[in-house]
């Protein structure tokens, strides 16, 4: 079972490193979107493929395999639910979620062509940021 369990914290931990990169870079590309559309409208259909591979092929796969093998790793026990930085942690990984599908309904958002001030992107970029801190300090510090 050691084995195993390894491998499946492997495959956890390169699922979420996927999974934040395209987190983090999603939002930017909205920057982007919401900027040049106006001035440098041919950027827009390439921003459009961009995220839409981004989300669909990358992001969207690295969330499930972090949830699957998170889960699968609960299976094995190990966390103490009784403490509080184990539901920081979940907690703070069912945000990040939310704002994952808030990214894929700003993606439709931006498909119709109403568009936001890039400075909003820019703030939004943040809070995955915020999240990612969280949890590793839940993980790792357990100051809670």
């Amino acid at each position: 079972m050691g084995d195993l369990y390894l491998w499946l914290k492997a495959g956890h931990v390169i699922s979420v490193i996927a999974w934040m990169a395209a987190i983090f870079y999603l939002p930017r590309l909205y920057v982007y979107h919401a900027e040049k559309a106006e001035n440098v409208p041919e950027m827009i259909p390439v921003l459009e493929v961009m995220e839409r591979r981004l989300l669909k092929a990358i992001m969207t796969p690295a969330m499930i395999a972090t949830w699957g093998f998170g889960l699968v790793l609960i299976g094995f026990g190990g966390i103490d639910w009784g403490s509080v930085w184990a539901w920081a942690k979940a907690l703070s990984v069912v945000a990040m979620t939310v704002f994952h599908m808030w990214c894929a309904g700003e993606r439709k958002r931006l498909l119709t062509g109403s568009l936001r001030q890039g400075r909003y992107y820019r703030m939004m970029n943040e809070v995955p940021t915020l999240l990612l801190i969280v949890i590793v300090v839940a993980i790792i510090v357990r100051p809670f």
